[in-house]
């Protein structure tokens, strides 16, 4: 079997690291694990040190601030050795045949995302499994969900859907090819999507076969992390922050929030240059429609503050997917605003690299 690298971004979640690790360790494959410690206060680094494990690659940010998972993915893959590379999270056990499940689907130009069992701390959706074997490491038992994982591979073995999430797998070539991750949702947050958004417009193939399995903890890198402030199922004032920050920060570049299928496969409608011009403005304004222009004039729109109401600005938040059914140059009015549309040209596939 081809060699994988697991590249393991981790912040204060060694206990949860020691099951993965053991997990991993579990496969028939001795694969590279490539732990990338991100200034961990909890014994992280002395653990490490004291593995006897020649396929164990350890990188520590001294700290005492982190880099984030952007960094640390991004700086993982480099340093990898092999040619593929598995970007997983520290708080996910493997299935007992993750590696095979997963490799038999992997090809140049495709990504191959494992199916996550998780407990129910988020909606249940048609993406993943919902099982609730434990929320905390003292809670579970890990040869049980091992043997539970298992039957769940035999049972979804001819099942394969398109989502894609971590953990995913792909050649490395195929990563550093579109630039990796963007640093401007450094440290964290929206990064995937923006990510999944580039693969989809490179013409990566999404493949996410269901008897790849883990079972996924569920956000103990920041948004449920102790450490951070938060608890299973409780979300940090870090993670709250970053979330709301790189929203805005999605928004200003697509020009549309994060949209996907069922699945979880990207949707990516058209990216235009756009700008709006306000009458009657006032600051709040101001400040929620910044977000929906790039200062383009390929397109003009004109609000009137006066008359702006909440019908307005879902038509300006779905005005690149109006623009693009319509596909008409000329001037037309939604609700209380009036749009120019000057050109039409999809600026999306210039965002494709990093």
């Amino acid at each position: 079997m081809n060699k994988i690298t697991f590249v393991i971004p981790s912040r204060n979640n060694l206990e949860f690291l020691q099951l993965a690790y053991k997990s991993i360790r579990n496969l028939k494959t001795t694969h590279d694990i490539l732990v990338l410690n991100d200034a961990s206060t909890d014994g992280t680094n002395e653990w490490l040190e004291q593995l006897n494990d020649p396929d164990v690659i350890i990188h520590h940010n001294s700290g005492p601030d982190r880099i984030g998972i952007v960094g640390m993915f991004d700086k993982g893959i480099e340093m990898a050795r092999t040619e593929i590379i598995f970007a997983y999270h520290a708080d996910m056990i493997a299935g007992p045949n993750l590696d095979v499940n997963i490799l038999k689907h992997l090809k140049p130009k495709t990504v191959v995302s494992a199916t996550r069992i998780e407990p129910p701390l988020h909606p249940s959706g048609p993406e993943k499994i919902t099982q609730d074997w434990g929320n905390e490491v003292e809670d579970i038992d890990f040869n049980g969900i091992i043997n539970s994982i298992n039957h769940f591979e035999r049972e979804n073995k001819e099942k394969i859907t398109e989502g894609i999430f971590a953990p995913w797998c792909m050649y490395k070539e195929d990563f550093l090819a579109i630039g990796g991750h963007d640093e401007l949702f450094a440290p964290q947050s929206k990064e995937d999507s923006d990510l999944f958004n580039r693969m989809h417009l490179a013409g990566y193939k999404f493949v996410q076969p269901w008897d790849a399995l883990v079972y996924h903890f569920t956000s103990r890198g920041s948004r449920f992390n102790k450490h951070a402030g938060g608890a299973a199922g409780k979300n940090s004032e870090e993670w709250l922050h970053t979330t709301t920050t790189n929203m805005k920060k999605f928004i200003k570049k697509w020009g549309t929030g994060v949209l996907h299928d069922k699945y979880m496969k990207p949707i990516v409608p058209p990216v235009y240059k756009k700008s709006i011009n306000i009458i009657n403005s006032n600051p709040q304004l101001e400040e929620a429609l910044e977000l929906w222009q790039n200062g383009g004039t390929d397109i003009i729109i004109e609000v009137d503050g006066n008359m702006f109401n909440n019908d307005d600005f879902n038509y300006i938040q779905n005005l690149n997917a109006i623009v693009q059914d319509s596909g008409d140059i000329g001037e037309f009015e939604l609700g209380n605003i009036k749009v120019t549309i000057n050109q039409i040209k999809d600026y999306s596939k210039d965002l494709i690299f990093a």
